[in-house]
């Protein structure tokens, strides 16, 4: 049986919607189109919804609009179904739906993230736990406590033990013995590194130990490690090294592949970090790449660091990489039109409308309010009155009339200032709405379980 969806909006937005719908039929769900009496489909909250959607019918799923901002979970546990935003412009709804009918559900992956605190041994303990949760709330999986070298670290199996107690996975980052062993003896559930020469710690411990080469580009020492561990009945992590650009980059990626190439069936880690820290370039590109990177060579793993200013939203991005790199491998297609969370600054789709079409619904308009859209020709500024075009907000600002009203000239200051940056960037802007910066800025009012279409975020192995 086909799934039934209710789509809830506006007035002004009724007619558009069933003509996108009936446009994008043949479609694998049953639909039904209803308005609740307000104009501008934006302004629904949760107690209108209540108030007005006296029932569902037969929906298997409520779609709101986009930019509704109320309690998604109070109105699923009210009507016993799911509710979700659709996309901000009606003209995206057949690309939201993406290529089957059925809404991208990025709720699965299969790569774990270890997020790494590269100065554990300088933070007490509630500044630990506090790093720690706000990467698990980023993504991660796994909290890394990096250790330092010649710096002493004497909280560290207090440390494992108290993150532990929180309900953290941890491991233990550290070229030291004694600090790899104190922290497995804690009970951490990884220890990053051991070499052939440091296999001993894994027989004092049960953590999971994460190996490298005896020496840089050493894959023979690497495999031999994982042989013998595996012969005893241990399991591991192989790791070979992800080196910067002009330090081994490139023979770095030629090593994992080989690594596959030679054991299949291994479970891999790369670290991220000596590119990522290390290229002063925007992350998420960098991410999107070693993300798929890892998902041809089924590299599950992934250490990450987040201590460069150009690198704070770097565990964001890997959760989302993860994710769209995960489904488009299952759906045998790029990674493309699944989410568009790491393309910042440039946008796919940055205009749904045209100077022609904007200019016709300008006509519509029977208010003294201004409208700001931006289209490819420029920053569109229009009322009942006037209609104007351009690409500098200060070549509008003379013909607006709002000289002698501080306020509502501050208004469209910080909106054309907006629409100015969308436009000279190639990024959507809708008045009244903030610039969207995708997955490296979030918004208080985002769902925290933001990639679930629906259903509950798993991991994949």
């Amino acid at each position: 049986m086909k799934e039934h969806l209710l789509f809830v909006t506006g007035s002004l937005a009724e007619e558009g919607l069933r003509s996108v719908l009936q446009g994008m039929e043949p479609v694998d769900f049953t639909w039904e189109v209803r308005s609740l009496g307000v104009k501008v489909a934006a302004l629904l909250n949760g107690d209108l919804i209540r108030r007005r959607l006296s029932g569902i019918g037969q929906a298997n799923r409520v779609i709101l609009p986009g930019r509704f901002r109320g309690d998604i979970g109070a109105l699923k546990a009210h009507y016993g179904v799911p509710f979700q935003r659709g996309p901000e412009e009606l003209m995206d709804l057949p690309e939201w739906f993406g290529r089957n009918g059925a809404a991208v559900d990025l709720s699965e992956y299969a790569i774990r993230i270890f997020a790494e605190v590269a100065d554990a041994p300088d933070l007490g303990l509630d500044a630990l736990t506090a790093r720690a949760r706000a990467f698990r709330a980023d993504g991660a999986d796994v909290i890394d406590l990096g250790c330092l070298p010649d710096t002493p670290f004497p909280l560290l199996d207090e440390a494992v033990r108290h993150l532990k107690g929180e309900g953290f996975l941890v491991s233990v980052d550290s070229l030291n013995p004694d600090e790899l062993l104190k922290g497995g003896l804690a009970g951490a559930d990884f220890l990053l590194s051991l070499t052939e020469e440091t296999l001993w710690i894994a027989d004092e411990v049960a953590a999971t130990p994460v190996l490298l080469p005896n020496h840089p580009g050493d894959l023979d020492s690497l495999i031999r490690s994982y042989e013998t561990l595996r012969q005893r009945g241990r399991d591991c992590l192989v790791d070979p090294v992800l080196d910067p650009i002009h330090f081994g980059f490139t023979e770095s990626l030629v090593r994992y592949h080989e690594l596959r190439r030679r054991l299949p069936d291994a479970p891999m880690m790369m670290g991220t970090g000596n590119l990522s820290e290390l290229t002063e370039a925007d992350t998420t590109g960098i991410h999107a790449l070693l993300g798929g990177i890892m998902s041809e060579l089924d590299i599950c793993n992934l250490l990450t660091t987040q201590v460069s200013p150009h690198c704070r939203s770097a565990i964001r991005e890997i959760d989302l990489s993860r994710r769209i790199m995960f489904r488009a491998r299952e759906q045998g297609r790029v990674p493309k039109q699944l989410n568009g969370g790491l393309a910042c600054l440039h946008e796919r789709k940055p205009h749904p409308y045209t100077a022609d079409a904007v200019r016709a619904a300008s006509r519509q308009v029977k208010d003294a309010n201004f409208r700001i859209q931006t289209t490819p020709d420029g920053i569109h500024v229009y009322n009942r009155d006037v209609f104007l075009t351009s690409v500098d907000p200060f070549a509008l600002f003379p013909d607006l009339g709002v000289e002698q009203d501080g306020g509502h000239a501050f208004y469209l200051g910080v909106e054309l200032a907006r629409a100015e940056i969308a436009h000279q960037l190639g990024k959507r802007y809708t008045q009244d709405q903030p610039l969207r910066w995708g997955c490296t800025v979030t918004f208080p009012e985002e769902d925290l379980n933001r990639y679930s279409s629906p259903g509950t975020t798993k991991r994949r192995k």
